[in-house]
């Protein structure tokens, strides 16, 4: 009986035929929008359930429950002062690049896109909603497109740098009077002291060690070179750069406040210094696009840094959830805001 020889893979315009053909539908599957989205939601509610596992179901119920008039009333000033300095970052870099836009009308888009940030999965569907809603209007999507992806990135960046700076100079405040402050774990803060310093200078380190295996890679010099390019267009000029930074400093100072009002909410005592590190690691861990609606990482991040800070897991977990609540609630009166003024520009309209 003669060998039986296995058919081979031949080539046809490019197309594979007899080989792996289920490797085409599976990379269209995976590289698929719906593929990511769901995803990013069953990462964000595996998180979930590993903390409602770990902690239970009290440190989220004590978080909703420490809502309150006074609270809700300073996170929706918070909010609003952070939307306005947002909006204008995005307007000075949408001008820049052709496609500028009223601040009025900014501020009223980017309430709606933060918004659908919160409330759907992934985090960043009210970003694609705005960008293609000023693409629209502008004739340009693409550049549009562009405006939006600066402005994200510029925000991004900043959020990263002051994480990394605060982490590493206010970190070594857990190892001191750690163990002389209320409710404190004495052990875990003199362990914290040691941890947020190292998670800053080791975040420093992996950003170089990236930078340089990216420079070695050509691959990567190209796609950097691109983004760098779009970044210069973007901001042009060093009075841009320096209006983007500045807006974007003063979003992450909202936000740090913000999450600061959460936290006293829910009862935990934490000296100022000590608040500020750790805010910033849970802000940072809130801007992952892995997540369910905003939820997920942020609280799995408050409580693995409070319990490390010696303040507790559940105590992180409820600041992280009330953190959220105030996310969705302080964006309420700005989105139906825009709605009413949308409406009643309508109605004037001949």
């Amino acid at each position: 009986m003669a060998d039986t020889v296995a058919p081979t893979p031949t080539t046809v315009r490019g197309q594979v035929v007899g080989g792996h053909r289920w490797r085409a539908p599976a990379l269209a599957v995976v590289r698929s929008r719906w593929f990511g989205v769901t995803a990013r939601a069953v990462v964000g509610a595996g998180v979930l359930a590993a903390i409602v596992a770990r902690v239970g179901t009290g440190p989220f119920l004590h978080g909703v429950q420490s809502l309150d008039a006074g609270t809700v009333g300073a996170a929706i000033v918070l909010a609003a002062i952070a939307t306005a300095a947002a909006a204008w970052r995005w307007t000075v870099i949408a001008r820049r690049l052709g496609v500028g836009l009223p601040w009025s009308r900014a501020v009223g888009m980017y309430y709606r896109s933060q918004f659908l940030n919160t409330v759907l999965p992934g985090g960043v569907i009210g970003d694609v909603h705005r960008a293609v809603d000023h693409g629209r209007s502008a004739e340009r999507l693409g550049t549009a497109a562009r405006a939006v992806a600066v402005e994200r990135s510029v925000g991004q960046v900043v959020q990263v740098a002051i994480t990394v700076l605060v982490i590493v100079a206010g970190g070594a405040a857990f190892g001191t009077a750690g163990a002389t402050a209320g409710g404190v774990d004495a052990g875990a803060a003199d362990f914290g002291g040691v941890v947020f310093p190292a998670l800053g200078i080791g975040a420093a380190v992996v950003v170089l060690a990236a930078t340089i295996a990216a420079v070695a890679s050509a691959r990567v010099r190209n796609v950097l070179r691109r983004e760098a390019a779009q970044l210069r267009v973007g901001l042009g000029s060093p009075a841009v750069a320096a209006q983007a930074i500045g807006a974007s400093i003063v979003v992450c100072c909202c936000h740090i406040a913000t999450f600061a009002i959460a936290t006293a909410a829910v009862g935990a005592e934490v000296p100022p210094v000590r608040m500020l590190v750790l805010a910033v690691v849970v802000l940072l861990a809130a801007a992952i696009p892995l997540n369910l609606g905003g939820w997920g990482p942020r609280e799995g991040a408050a409580g693995w840094a409070f319990a490390v800070a010696g303040f507790g897991t559940a105590a992180g977990v409820s600041a992280a959830t009330l953190f959220g609540v105030l996310a969705i609630v302080s964006l309420v009166p700005g989105v139906l805001g825009t709605m009413l003024a949308t409406i009643v520009q309508r109605r004037k309209r001949p």
